[in-house]
Order: C-alpha cells, then structure tokens, then sequence
C-alpha cells in the first residue's frame, strides 16, 4: 500500500525510543544484538521442524508408539505452526511484537522441555502441538520486527542472514538429528533434540528482553475474532488433508474438506471488507494484495516452496530409505547444498538483487534447474551405487539457485508494507510458506509414490534372469524352487514399495520360499539394489517436476517490480522510509 509523507505514521508511538525529532530517525543502538536473539530463536524453530523426522524411529521404539501417534508428533506441530501464524502476527501488531515474541519463545522452551520429558505417547503429541503453536507465534514476529528495527539499506542484510539461517537449518537438522540421535547423550537418546532447545530458550529470553526494543502499529489496533475463527477454519479443511493425505489413503472426505475450504476463506475476505469499513481493524490488510510486490512476491513464494517441499521430502526418502544411508550420512552429504546456499544468501540480497534486480533472482532459477538437471543425470547413471560425492556438485548448484531465489523473496514481499501491517504481512509470508511445503508434501504421494511401485517391479523383472542363474549356483535350489524363489521375491519386493509405513514388512516377505538362509543371503543384495534403482527412477521423475516447478517460478518473476521501489528511493536520494 503506497503511502506519502503525509500520510505516514509517527514513529514515536511505533517503536520506543527511536523517534528524536520530526523527521529525523535514531536507529535503535542494539538492533544487530537483537538480530542475533531473532534469528538463533528462528534457527531453533526451524531445525526443529525437520529434526524431529530423523528420531522418528527412535521416539516409536521407546515409547511403544503406534504409526498413527508418531505422525501426529511430526504432523501436529506443522498443522499448529501454519494456524497460528496469521493471528500470531497479528496479536504482535496489537500488543506488541517484542511481548508477543517473548511468550512464544518462553511457551516453545517450555513445551521443548515437557516433550523431552515425555513417558507416554499422549503427552509428546501434546507437547509437539503446543511447541507449534508457541512456534506460530513466535516467528512471526521475527520478520516484523526485522521490517520496523533496520533501515530500508540495512534491512537487506538482515533479510539476508534471515534466509540463510533457514536454509541451514533445513538441511543441517539431518545431520544434527542423527548426530544426536547417535550420540545418546546421558542415554537421553531422541530426548537430546528437544532439551536442547531450553538452555538456548532460556539464553533468549534473558538476552532478549534486554535487546529487543517493544514496537506495535501506531494506531489502536482491535482482535479480529470472528476473522480468527473463519480463517482457523479454511486452514484447517485444506491443510489437515494435505499433510495427512498420503498416511490416511486419500479419502474422500478429504477432498471434500479441500473443496469446502474455499467458500470458507471466500467468507473470510469478504469478512476482512467488512471489519475494514467498520472499524479499521481487520486481522489481514486486503489492501496489501494491491500492492505489486506483495501480492506477486506472494505468489511467487507459494510457488517456489511447493516445490522444495516436494524437493526435500523426496531427497530424504531417496537418501535414507532408497540408499540406505544413516541420518548422519544423509545430513552430511547435504553439506554442497549448504556451502551453495551460503555463498548467494548473503550476495543475492546485498549485491546481485539490488544491482540486477529480478533478474538475479532469475539467473538463480535457471542455476537450479540445472542442479536439478545433473542430479537426474547422476541419479539414472549409477542408480543404487550413488555416493556422496557424485551428488555434490548437483547439491552445490541446487544450493546456489535457492539461496539466490529465496533469500531476498521475504524483503520484497514486505518491502512496501506499511509499518502497522508488519506483523499481519509477517504472517502472511509464514503461512504462505508454510503452505507450499504442505501442497509440495502432498504432491511426493503423486509425484514420487506413485510411480515407486511400477518403478520396483520393473527393477526386479531386470534382476530376475541373474537371481534365478545365482541362486542355482550358490544357494543350492532346483531351478523349479529357484523360480518359486524369484516369483515370491518379485511380491515381496512390489508389496514393500507400497507400504505407507517403510518399516512395516508385508506377509508375503514371510513366505516360505524366501525362508532359507541361504536363499536370504542371496537376495540381500537384490534387494538393496532394487530398492535404490527403483527409488532413484521415483526421484528423478520428482525432479523433473520441481524444474517444471522452477520455470514457472522463473515465468512469475516477471510479475515482480524490476527492481524494489525502496532501492530505487535511496538512489534518487528521497527520504528511504517513504514510499510513494
């Protein structure tokens, strides 16, 4: 929403000591301490979102979980997280961003303590939804407060150290969740990922509250209850199948859900209209969508992180289920990716975005596609044998697209937004976000699932000639029993693929052919390498899609202002907290 001088609100009333004189602005003396508590708050809540997929086995195993409870462990947390992200930016603009932050944090130590702390399945699913929850207020007051504490010059970096903290976190949760995992600290086994978090939330919270200077919109603001209501609801009715779809088996019910979601957040925006000419105070500025940035960096976003949803997910499944790989491995061969994402994180926001524009952001669409284009090359040339290092180079270069697309995507979808919105646009950016990589999660059951059975059976039918001629040789079968043996393996084998749960083994694995020890030892190795090509050729389908993906993201790009309209202020030498 363009706003004029005139227009604009005081900052005296917006943020706590930062106003001197009409017109001149202080810059607040311990902003960059405060950045430093936002973002290790931030790196927290992120790594947590991904850790927690690594102890998985570990927390069912102990607790004598079922299935069902552990994916409301992992499930429960996101589904809390993107509900409460709206209203959580929102309650940051009312009574205070620096409040509302310091209970988020406070609330998600709390629950990181009583989750480590759990003896029964109950109570570490309770705990992971309330961690969420607190999570989904928290973080979007770290956007916000970004936006209202930095110089439009100086908001850059920060954004920027912002995006590579998150693209660390998503990676780097692999390796420190099997590390920790495997260490077993104490005997604090899968314990360790959530008790660490509270001497770091606690550190934060000391600190913090003496750093973070308190900022809310200048005008009273009021809660927006019946808009909470509706917009928990149509989140709820497309989200929840979405998450759960592929473990629940696609039920009907759930694409009615998804369908019924949309009168619903059409009666939410109409809902927004309506409080707007009432009292001012809707819980989502609609005037922020006309905003071209907003609106198209939102899009953009959406779309981008459909993709790397569907990204991750899959190069989990390929690394640790398809290959075989430890967490610890699997965490640590992202490291290319890492070191790539690292080196544009910084540079896309600081130097190449405000230089060239959309067109770096571009540039670094069309670098990932070719990530994603070599990685199809060495996932179909050495299938089951693949290693770290003929992964690194595509990793490195998938590492360097994202980072220079991501990074600089919350800055210019917030880059016009007016001060009192900022915790309500926070929110929206999050949920937005949070969104893709519920639809890229969903799309993995299609996209990489769905071929994963065709995919194994023709890898078997491959490998049966040379089973039946070696299990003659070395197990000492008839040729009849030995083709009873690969008739029973190619079952075993399809059944396994399309099992929800991969350490669930079918009842034809137990079949009596497949008994002998002898027989055993020899389809071991079979096995092994039909799982890894048959998951590789489901990855390579999942990849060509995200290059699909990226294209369009590339084509949207277009929508977004060449260049930002703060930027260009600066240059031209206007006051850069305008913006007409």
């Amino acid at each position: 929403m363009a706003i004029s001088s005139e227009q604009a609100p005081s900052v005296e009333t917006e943020v706590e000591g930062k106003q001197t004189d009409a017109g001149s602005v202080k810059l607040d003396p311990k902003r960059w301490a405060a950045l430093l508590v936002l973002l290790v708050s931030a790196f927290m809540d992120l790594l947590d979102g991904t850790i927690a997929n690594v102890a998985a086995p570990s927390m069912q195993r102990e607790l004598g979980a079922g299935y069902s409870a552990i994916q409301w462990v992992l499930v429960g947390y996101q589904l809390a997280f993107a509900l409460m992200l709206i209203l959580g930016g929102r309650l940051g603009d009312i009574y205070g961003r620096k409040k509302m932050f310091m209970i988020g944090v406070a609330g998600f130590t709390a629950m990181s303590l009583t989750a480590g702390l759990a003896q029964e399945p109950w109570q570490l699913v309770a705990s992971r939804v309330l961690q969420g929850a607190f999570s989904g207020l928290m973080i979007p007051q770290v956007l916000s407060i970004i936006h209202v504490t930095f110089s439009n010059k100086e908001r850059g970096t920060a954004f920027a150290l912002h995006g590579l903290v998150g693209g660390l976190a998503a990676t780097l949760g692999l390796a420190l969740g099997g590390l920790m995992v495997q260490w077993d600290l104490f005997g604090l086994d899968w314990r360790l990922i959530f008790l660490i978090n509270v001497p770091i939330g606690l550190l934060g919270l000391v600190y913090g509250s003496k750093v973070i200077t308190e900022s809310k919109a200048p005008q009273a603001l009021k809660l927006d209850t019946i808009g909470v209501v509706l917009a928990t609801v149509g989140l709820v009715m497309l989200v929840y199948p979405l998450l759960q779809g592929r473990e629940l088996g696609w039920p009907a019910w759930g694409y009615v859900s998804m369908i019924a979601s949309v009168p619903v957040l059409v009666g939410f925006v109409q809902w927004q209209k309506r409080k707007t000419r009432k009292d001012g105070s809707p819980l989502v500025e609609l005037a922020l969508f006309r905003t071209r940035s907003f609106s198209s960096g939102l899009a953009v976003n959406l779309i981008f992180y459909t993709g790397m949803g569907m990204f991750t997910i899959g190069w989990t499944l390929y690394m640790q289920i398809g290959q075989g790989w430890s967490p610890m491995r699997a965490g640590l061969t992202s490291l290319p990716f890492c070191i790539g994402a690292f080196l544009t994180a910084t540079t896309s926001v600081m130097i190449l975005v405000p230089k060239f524009g959309r067109k770096a952001m571009q540039a670094g669409a069309v670098v990932l596609v070719a990530g994603l284009a070599a990685y199809i090359w060495v996932a179909g040339e050495y299938g089951s044998d693949v290693t770290s290092w003929n992964i690194a180079i595509p990793l490195f270069l998938i590492g360097l697209g994202f980072g220079t697309v991501a990074t600089p995507l919350p800055l210019i979808v917030t880059s016009e937004v007016d001060h009192k919105d900022a915790g309500s646009a926070s929110g929206l950016v999050n949920t937005n976000t949070q969104l893709g990589f519920a639809i890229g999660g969903a799309l993995v059951s299609v996209v990489f699932f769905g071929g994963l059975v065709g995919n194994t059976a023709t890898s078997v039918d491959d490998q049966l000639p040379d089973l039946r001629k070696e299990l003659v040789a070395t197990a000492g079968v008839t040729p009849g029993e030995a083709e009873s043996v690969a008739t029973a393996y190619r079952t075993c084998a399809v059944d396994r693929a399309g099992e929800k749960d991969a350490a669930i083994v079918p009842a034809s694995c137990t079949a009596e052919p497949l008994r002998a020890p002898e027989v055993a030892t020899v389809l071991d190795g079979y096995q092994k390498d039909a799982t890894g090509t048959s998951f590789a050729a489901s990855f390579q389908t999942l990849l060509t899609v995200f290059i699909g993906v990226t294209v369009v993201v590339f084509l949207l790009l277009f929508a977004v202002p060449r260049r930002l309209r703060e930027e260009t202020a600066e240059e031209e030498g206007a006051e850069p907290a305008q913006v007409s």
